[in-house]
């Protein structure tokens, strides 16, 4: 973990070597995210760019957007289920699309379980809290079959890693955790029985949908328009640098913490899976659906006071 977080920051130090008269961009990274995968990569493009990165290490997603919120930072990763609810709170927070990948609900490989039907009765390991979205769609996708999962499953909440440890150790029987920790479950033999967007497919919605973006002040960036266009460009180079090419790929590979080639492999090929291929009016109108979903098996607590999706959750450049 020290080298992970030295080398991100030799990177970080290389992006912040650029020319003084370069619009400066602060960001809050956290250092096992792929976006430091991909701030990583922005230092071979230098000459390109008409910007620099100033980075600012947040330890969690919770203290990323206590950053943002207290204008330490211009730019966070998040969700957009947060930023409308901010924005219904007077904010004038924004998002971008960055990805499509979200969570996955792992078994044991010989596991008996294969359909969310076969859940009942089980004990099924949470990341993220009750109010986690794919435990929350997860439950929505149950009710279609006529199934309370909320009160079939004996539930075992925990951090990320633990959960992985709980379904390792026999503990649990499936575990509904983040993309990366359930990469790092298939590169061990472990099955997928279903994923983020498989759980909507389910749900009838058949667009690959972000589930998260970069966030960031819509009056912040009304006056940047044009170092933020060139940020988002480089940002999607990054990322088919890292998806096309081996060397780009190899410089990362310390900011995986992953020791072996199949976790690396397979942490590689569902990064890849979640890049964002088309983002416009059709996709948010579906964010819509998802919203109201959320809204609903949350009974609010998730989306807040608003019965809608807030306008302007989603950034346009016009």
């Amino acid at each position: 973990m020290k080298y992970c977080v030295l080398l991100l920051g030799f990177f970080l130090l290389t992006i912040n070597g650029f020319a003084s008269d370069k619009t400066t961009i602060r960001i809050g990274v956290q250092a096992t995210g792929t976006l430091a995968w991909e701030l990583s990569v922005l230092q071979g493009q230098t000459k390109d760019i008409d910007f620099k990165v100033e980075t600012h290490p947040v330890a969690t997603t919770e203290a990323g957007k206590i950053a943002l919120q207290s204008g330490a930072v211009d730019i966070i990763v998040s969700d957009w289920i947060w930023v409308s609810r901010m924005r219904s709170d007077g904010a004038d927070f924004t998002f971008y699309p960055y990805s499509t990948t979200s969570g996955a609900l792992m078994v044991q490989r010989n596991s008996a379980i294969h359909a969310v039907k076969d859940l009942k009765g089980k004990r099924l390991g949470i990341a993220g809290g009750e109010l986690d979205k794919n435990w929350l769609l997860l439950q929505a996708l149950a009710q279609e079959e006529q199934l309370d999962l909320n009160a079939s499953v004996e539930k075992v909440f925990g951090a990320p890693p633990l959960i992985n440890e709980q379904l390792k150790q026999g503990r649990v029987d499936a575990a509904l955790n983040y993309w990366h920790f359930g990469a790092k479950l298939e590169a061990q033999g472990y099955r997928q029985l279903i994923d983020g967007k498989g759980i909507l497919k389910g749900l009838g919605i058949q667009e690959n949908i972000p589930t998260l973006g970069y966030v960031f002040k819509q009056s912040w960036a009304d006056s940047h328009k044009k170092v933020l266009d060139s940020f988002f460009q480089s940002s999607k180079k990054a990322k088919q640098l890292l998806c096309a090419s081996e060397p780009d790929w190899q410089k990362v590979i310390p900011l995986t913490q992953a020791d072996d080639a199949a976790t690396q492999a397979k942490l590689r090929q569902r990064y890849c899976e979640g890049n964002v291929m088309q983002s416009g009016i059709p996709e948010q109108q579906v964010a819509e659906r998802i919203y109201t979903l959320l809204r609903t098996v949350s009974n609010n607590q998730l989306t807040g006071k608003s019965e809608h999706l807030q306008p302007g959750t989603f950034w346009s450049q016009d």
